[in-house]
Order: structure tokens, then C-alpha cells, then sequence
């Protein structure tokens, strides 16, 4: 306490201290010190009530713990009385045992008196029932149903109570209500047949629809209720739980499987087109009956048995069952196309469950697939290999066919620019073009597989096209009036290689995208490259037999008819442009590569003419009529050439050019400067051999032994300077066999 006092005192100074600081603070002591006393004054003041509330509670807590005293001293008194009064009870309870048998058996009779009336009423009322269940008035037999069950089920069940073991007892009740159980059956009976009718019923008498699910909704309720006593009794009525929500739902189920099974009317025996009958049968019946589940048969159903919902996974596992089987039949491979179409397309677009109508209950995004990947996959595989198959056999008939027409008498048919064609590539590419365009339904994956595909057998039917085209070729020169329009159908040939090039390129540009198009430019070009193969050939087919028709007059060359005034230049020349009228009927290029080719062959075999030793000028009169007359069949060939090349940009000047140097050496008057022109020629045409050139020194017929045998050391020791661009001309012509030596005499 003085401890306190102490703290106090010195708190006390320390506070007067801060507030007497400065001398002007002593004229407001009495003031402070009023201050301090109205302060002391409030403290004591709370002091006082905090203390007396802690008095009054404690006062009301002590007089509580007095009374709760006496209260415990109460109940223990009473305690004692009522175990008293219980011991000398307990003879009274064993007592009452008769009363309450009384009281069970008392139950019973109510029990039964309750029921008297339905008792002895129960033939009359299972007829009754029977009856209503006949005119179709089922919530009316249905009520008296229950009413009948009622009876049985609370005679069983007060049985049950008084001897649960007595079985003979429940099975007597249980048979006196026997006919009951027909009746419920031939009830549920009716009431399946209005659920299989459902999606016609709904539509025509909504209420009877209506009535039976009412039916099913209080059985459902009654089940529930029997479970919840059998939980507290142990007591079940006999044909409980009958579950027919349950079997209403596997009806359904059975409806839905039947009708999307019965929908095949055909089989391919007598309908090819069955399996796409019975997919659009399926499409439109399905998609009609949700529409009706969701716009009529929701409204008839409780929302808790989820009607719409219920029915579209029955309908979708319907599908799916069905899809599988028609997948494990032996398909054609239309009819793979037709159910993969279907499956993978038709399936969720907007013409089934993606049907606007159908949203947002029909997610199609979260439908799981009607066939596995595995199915598919084997499905598409099986397609593949059949595909492959057909287009093999569809290219053979084809090209059957068209080598028939090449037999024909009469010109092969004309395109809208003039050009021969035969149908053989529209055939081709529009068996190609129907096939791509059934796969990119089914999916873009198989798209590409069939355009790969198409392409891989393109390039085998095209080596067998050429094959065919030089048997053609052969049989034909075996005997040439056997084929008549043999030039025509040729031209056509070649003209069809065109035409595939042109179609390859449209197919690839329609189907596949630039960077798969790049991809797969590599192995394409094989595909090219045999159709210029089959087109050169067939160039060279055609100028073989303008080069036979011209034997003869290339065989006057270089003679002494040819020296003295033939014809031969003209009737090759007229002969060219004779077929070349035909050959108007290439497509480019292959028409400007046959006209250069066939100007250089005529070059050739011209230069061949001179080199074949025919004719020896015997002076330089005949060297200069002949040189003369060399240089104006160069002329006439350089206009004829021109004239076929018009338009195409070929270079007709320097093949004939070569003709006019040759006749510059011939028509050279002194022979000292024959180096020189031989020189000359040698370095424009550096594949020019000796023995070329000792047939033209030969052929002029004044250069001696030694003079030959000059020329040609000499310009064996002259280095050769190649044109990169040049063309070799008489690297293929060959002098007739005489050794140098001899040809140097």
C-alpha cells in the first residue's frame, strides 16, 4: 500500500511539474486544481459503480448457486420416489402383457374391418378393374388397383407384425388377392403399348400420354414409400418395388433400337443406292422425333426424368449400334463413302443434331462419335484398297477403249480450238474428280490419300499408255494402210498428253494447298516427264512417216538427176507442209518441238545425202551449179520452216546455214584457199569429223590425195572452241563405211 501511495505521490509531482513550466502558470493554479478535482471527482464516481455491479452480480450469483441447491435436493428426492414406485411396479407391467396382445389383435380387426368391404369385394373389383383396363380408362383402373394393393398390403403387413414367421398365414392373404397381380401386369401392358406409341401419341391424345406417365410417377412414389417402411420394419408387400420408371425407360430404349433398325428397306440385291435410302430415312426420322421429344414430350414428363435428354443418348447408342453393324457387313466401297459421309459429317451438321432447333439441349461438340477411330481406320483402309483396285480396272477399260478407237476409219474427235483428242483424259480425270470430290466429304485427310493415289496410278497407266502407243506404232509400220487415220489418232495421242498435264495441274490447284502442292511436286515430275516421254515418241512416230514417204526423193539428192534439174527439194517441201496441215493439230509445245525437229532431220538427211559419196563434180562448172543449186534448196527450206514455224519463235536460219557453208566450199574456184573455207565451216560446226570433211573434199572432186590429207592434219592441230550454245548437227551423220585412206584417193 505505501508502495502505492508512493507511485501515486510521485505521479501526482510529476504532473504538476509539466503544468507549472513557465512563471505565467502560477496565476492558473486554481484553476488547474479545479480541473483535477472535477477529474478525481469522475474517477472515483466509475470506481463506485464498477464496484458496486461487481457486488450485485455476485449477490444474484450466490442467491442462483442457493436455489440450484435446493432444486438438486428436489430431483433426488423425487429420484427415490419414482424408483420406488417402479420396483413395486413391475409385476403390474408383466400384467399388462394380455392387454397388449389385446391391443395388437385390436389393431388387426381395425385393420380388418377397414378393409372389410374391399375384402369381400375383391372379385367384384378385379372385374370391375379388368373391364376399365379393356375400355382404356386407366387412371380409373389404376385407382382401383391401389385401392385393392392397399387392402392386401396392410392385412400382410399387420400379419406381419404379429408373427413375422407365420408364412402360411401371409401366403393365404397373398392368394386370396392373386388375381391382383394379373391385373397390375395387364395394366403395366397398356400402359407400354402408349409408351411405344409415344412420339403418335403425344401427337394425337397428348392426355392419354399424359394420364400414363401420371400413373408411373405415383407407383414410383409408392415404391419409394414401401422402401422407406421395408428400412423400418423390414416389411416389403409382395411385387415390390415394381420399378416402372425403370421399365418405361427401357421400353423407350427397345422403341427407339426397333424404329432405327426397321428403317432398312431395302437390301442391294434389289436397290443399289439402299444403304443411302436407309442413311436418309434414319437422318430424317431421328431428327423428327427429337423435335417432338423436345416440343411436345418434355411438356408430358416430369423435368426430373429428363425426357429430351433420356431419349437423345437411347437415340444416339441406337446409331452408334446400328453404324457398327452396317460397318462389319461387306461394304462396297460407295457404300463405305455413303456411311463414312454420314457418320463423320451428316451426322452433326445442320440437317440432324445440329439442327437449330435442337439447341442449346444438343451440344454437338459433346456428342462422342457414332463409329470408334478403329472402325473408321479400318473402314477407310478397306475403301483405300478397294478404290485402288477400281481405278486400276477403270484405267485398263479405259485405255481398252480407247485403243479401239484408234482402229477406227474415221478422224478422231476435235476440241473447241481445232486440236485431235480422244475422250480418254476427260474419262480419266472426271473417274479422278468424282473420287476426290466423295472423299473430301468424308474428310481432308483421305482428300489428300486419294489425290496421292490418283496420281501414283496416273504415273503407271501413263507407262502403259506409252507402251500401247508404241505397239500402235509398230503394228502400224508392219503394214500402213492397215490404219488409215493412223497420223490423226497419233496427233491425238499427243495432244492427250497435253490435256493430262493440264488436268494434273487443275486437280493439284483445286485440292491441294500450296504448301502440300510443293510437297508433292517431286513426285509429280515423274509423271511429267513420261508424258513428254509418250509425246516425243509419238513426234518422232509422225516424222518417221513423213521421212518415209520422203525415201525416195531424199534419195535423188546428190546425184546426177538431182545435179541436172529434179524435183526431189519440191516434193519434200510440198510433201512437209502436206502433213505439217495435219500436224496443225498439235497443241503447243509439242507442235513447235515436232516443227524443230523435223527441220533439223530434213537438214540431216540432206547433209547425209552429200556425205553418201553419190555424185563427184568433174569440174567447177558442175561444183558451182551445184553449190547454186544447195544454196537455193537452203532457201526453200529456211521459207518452208519459217512458214511452219510462224508464230512459235523457232530460229530457222541457223540449221539451214550449215547447208550454205557446205556449198561455199563446193563453189569455191581456187583450191588454195579450200583450207580456209574448211577452216571456216569447221570452227561454226566443231562436231564436224575428218571423215566428213574428206567426203565434201571427195565429193568436190579436184583436191588431190596430198591436199585432203593436208586439211584435215591441219585441222586436227587447230584448237576447237565450243559454243556452249551450239547444237550438234553431224554428230549422227555417219559416212558410208570406206576407210579414210580410201576416201583421201
Amino acid at each position: 500500500m505505501e508502495e502505492t501511495d508512493r507511485e501515486a505521490v510521485a505521479t501526482a509531482v510529476q504532473r504538476v511539474a509539466g503544468m507549472l513550466q513557465r512563471p505565467d502558470q502560477l496565476d492558473k493554479v486554481e484553476q488547474y486544481r479545479r480541473r483535477e478535482a472535477r477529474k478525481k471527482a469522475s474517477v472515483e464516481a466509475r470506481l463506485k459503480a464498477a464496484i458496486q455491479s461487481q457486488l450485485d452480480g455476485v449477490r444474484t450469483g450466490l442467491s442462483q448457486l442457493h436455489n440450484a441447491l435446493n432444486d438438486v435436493k428436489d430431483i433426488q428426492r423425487s429420484l427415490a420416489d419414482v424408483n420406488k414406485d417402479w420396483r413395486q411396479s413391475i409385476n403390474t407391467i408383466e400384467n399388462l402383457k394380455d392387454v397388449k396382445d389385446a391391443v395388437v389383435q385390436h389393431s388387426q380387426l381395425a385393420a380388418a374391418v377397414e378393409n372389410l368391404k374391399n375384402i369381400f369385394s375383391v372379385p367384384e373389383i378385379v372385374r370391375e378393374t379388368q373391364d376399365l383396363i379393356d375400355q382404356g380408362q386407366l387412371l380409373q383402373a389404376h385407382r382401383k388397383l391401389m385401392d385393392l394393393e392397399r387392402s392386401r398390403d396392410d392385412l400382410m403387413y399387420e400379419q406381419y407384425r404379429m408373427d413375422s414367421k407365420n408364412t402360411r398365414d401371409m401366403n393365404l392373404i397373398d392368394s386370396y388377392f392373386g388375381d391382383m397381380q394379373k391385373l397390375s401386369d395387364e395394366l403395366a401392358k397398356q400402359l407400354w403399348m402408349v409408351i411405344q406409341r409415344a412420339f403418335v401419341t403425344v401427337r394425337r391424345d397428348p392426355t392419354l400420354l399424359v394420364s400414363v406417365v401420371r400413373l408411373i410417377d405415383r407407383e414410383e412414389k409408392i415404391d419409394r414409400r414401401m422402401l422407406d417402411r421395408k428400412k423400418q420394419t423390414g416389411f416389403i408387400p409382395p411385387g415390390r418395388p415394381k420399378k416402372w420408371k425403370e421399365k418405361m425407360f427401357s421400353v423407350l430404349d427397345r422403341t427407339v433400337t426397333t424404329r432405327i433398325e426397321g428403317t432398312q428397306a431395302d437390301t442391294r440385291e434389289s436397290d443399289k443406292m439402299w444403304l443411302v435410302r436407309h442413311l436418309e430415312i434414319i437422318r430424317k426420322y431421328v431428327l423428327d422425333d427429337l423435335l417432338v421429344a423436345k416440343n411436345l414430350l418434355d411438356q408430358c414428363f416430369p423435368p426430373h426424368y429428363e425426357i429430351f435428354k433420356n431419349l437423345l443418348s437411347m437415340y444416339h447408342q441406337a446409331l452408334s449400334t446400328r453404324m457398327q453393324d452396317l460397318a462389319s457387313e461387306d461394304l462396297e466401297a460407295n457404300e463405305i463413302v455413303s456411311l463414312l459421309t454420314w457418320v463423320l459429317n451428316t451426322y452433326n451438321s445442320e440437317e440432324m443434331m445440329g439442327n437449330p432447333e435442337l439447341a442449346p439441349e444438343v451440344d454437338v461438340n459433346s456428342l462422342e462419335p457414332l463409329l470408334s477411330q478403329d472402325v473408321v481406320d479400318d473402314l477407310l483402309n478397306t475403301y483405300m484398297s478397294t478404290l485402288t483396285t477400281n481405278i486400276i480396272g477403270w484405267l485398263r477399260k479405259a485405255l481398252e477403249t480407247d485403243k479401239k478407237d484408234w482402229l477406227k476409219e474415221t478422224e478422231p474427235e476435235s476440241d473447241q480450238d481445232g486440236y485431235y483428242q480422244t475422250t480418254l483424259p476427260a474419262i480419266v480425270f472426271q473417274m479422278f474428280e468424282q473420287n476426290l470430290q466423295v472423299a473430301t466429304q468424308i474428310s481432308e485427310d483421305l482428300k489428300i490419300k486419294v489425290l496421292h493415289l490418283c496420281l501414283q496410278q496416273m504415273s503407271s497407266f501413263l507407262i502403259r499408255y506409252k507402251d500401247e502407243a508404241h505397239l500402235y506404232k509398230e503394228e502400224h509400220l508392219r503394214n500402213r494402210q492397215y490404219h488409215p487415220c493412223y497420223v490423226h489418232y497419233m496427233v491425238a495421242i499427243i495432244n492427250n498428253c497435253q490435256t493430262f498435264k493440264e488436268s494434273i495441274v487443275s486437280l493439284k490447284k483445286k485440292y491441294l494447298t500450296p504448301m502440300l502442292e510443293d510437297i508433292m511436286a517431286s513426285s509429280h515430275a515423274c509423271i511429267y516427264a513420261v508424258l513428254d516421254d509418250v509425246a516425243k515418241e509419238g513426234c518422232s512416230s509422225l516424222l518417221d512417216e513423213v521421212f518415209m514417204d520422203l525415201e525416195p526423193h531424199l534419195n535423188e539428192l546428190m546425184t546426177r538427176k538431182w545435179l541436172a534439174g529434179s524435183n526431189a527439194v519440191d516434193t519434200i517441201c510440198v510433201t512437209v507442209e502436206d502433213y505439217f496441215h495435219d500436224f496443225a493439230r498439235i497443241k503447243k509445245p509439242y507442235k513447235k518441238k515436232m516443227t524443230i525437229e523435223c527441220h533439223r532431220r530434213v537438214v540431216v538427211e540432206y547433209i547425209k545425202a552429200i556425205m553418201s559419196k553419190r555424185i563427184t563434180f568433174k569440174n567447177g562448172e558442175e561444183r558451182r551449179e551445184g553449190a547454186d543449186r544447195m544454196n537455193r534448196e537452203a532457201e526453200q527450206f529456211r521459207f518452208l520452216f519459217k512458214k511452219l514455224a510462224a508464230g512459235s519463235g523457232e530460229d530457222t536460219e541457223g540449221l539451214c546455214s550449215v547447208i550454205e557453208g557446205i556449198a561455199e566450199v563446193f563453189k569455191l574456184t581456187d583450191p588454195s584457199l579450200l583450207y580456209l573455207e574448211v577452216s571456216t565451216l569447221v570452227s561454226k560446226h566443231p562436231d564436224i569429223r575428218d571423215d566428213h570433211i574428206a567426203a565434201l573434199l571427195t565429193m568436190r572432186g579436184d583436191a588431190s590425195r596430198e591436199m585432203k590429207q593436208t586439211i584435215i592434219e591441219t585441222l586436227d592441230k587447230g584448237p576447237g572452241q565450243l559454243n556452249p550454245n551450239y547444237v550438234p548437227i553431224f554428230k549422227e551423220i555417219t559416212v558410208p563405211t570406206l576407210s579414210v585412206p580410201k576416201l583421201l584417193k
